[in-house]
């Protein structure tokens, strides 16, 4: 039984998903579906890279990822189909492709639009179940489209980085108001080089260790630890980190085409200094 995932930014308040999934089961009953979230927030290009890159590399090889995040950030020209590794993601072509495999290896296809002249959500459903059903007889990716670079691509927001420092910004606020910054566990050793170090955020809040869970310090203190996608994440053991500290993540329609635009988009700072 083939796997497929959606991730959307839809919401459960009309019919969309559950067409979304009658149509991918009258095309092939045999899937799957199983839902990674119908939560992102709308047009926030940051946040839907992180939750994919979370999420989708625990899926088993042979996988099917359906991302439907701004499927008409601009008047569709092609749909695209990218192999990662051994899975398959139907993604638009919109940036996020880049920002959410900004250090994989991939390959992208161009696959025709659905042959209407309303390109719809679910015309565009159906175009991909056409292709991943395509891949299971047996085709490859070379025969269902056209392998391809030419493609919309948006830069990741990469933290800043110094001998000393590092910069990041918030990326991510969970339900418990955990915050997510973009600063991996892998570029923090790098940088850090054994050294000692204090995390600096607002209010001139600070951290000098790393907890390997919530539970590393009493209630009502503040930590910092990396999270199971190997992210920094600043909280509160069963308190509000963001509502307490002040910090947030806003974005905004108009600031797509550039992601780290100053004017357009703003992210809170964290700041870790190695002594």
């Amino acid at each position: 039984m083939p796997v497929i995932t959606i991730t959307s930014e839809i919401g459960y308040k009309d019919f969309l998903i559950g067409a979304i999934k009658g149509r991918i089961l009258t095309l092939n009953p045999s899937f799957n579906i199983i839902d990674i979230t119908h939560h992102l927030t709308p047009f926030h290009y940051l946040e839907a890279a992180y939750i994919c890159k979370g999420a989708l590399t625990h899926f088993p090889p042979g996988s099917f990822h359906l991302i439907l995040s701004n499927l008409f950030h601009t008047p569709p020209k092609q749909l695209l189909v990218a192999k990662v590794g051994h899975q398959i993601i139907g993604i638009a072509d919109n940036g996020l492709i880049s920002m959410i495999f900004e250090e994989s290896s991939y390959q992208v296809y161009s696959i025709s639009l659905p042959s209407t002249e309303n390109v719809t959500v679910l015309s565009c459903i159906t175009r991909w179940i056409e292709v991943f059903n395509q891949l299971l007889n047996g085709s490859n990716l070379e025969e269902v489209g056209i392998l391809t670079d030419s493609y919309k691509k948006n830069e990741p927001v990469i933290p800043l980085k110094g001998p000393n420092y590092l910069e990041g910004n918030v990326l991510f606020i969970d339900q418990f108001q955990n915050l997510v910054i973009n600063i991996t566990q892998k570029t923090f050793e790098e940088v850090r080089n054994g050294r000692n170090f204090k995390i600096i955020f607002k209010r001139n809040e600070t951290i000098n260790k790393i907890s390997s869970n919530y539970a590393d310090v009493q209630e009502g203190e503040k930590l910092a630890m990396f999270n199971a996608a190997g992210y920094l994440e600043i909280a509160v053991n069963k308190g509000k980190g963001a509502s307490l500290f002040g910090l947030q993540t806003q974005h905004n329609l108009s600031s797509l085409d550039s992601p780290v635009s100053n004017s357009r988009m703003f992210y809170q700072m964290v700041r870790i200094i190695f002594e």
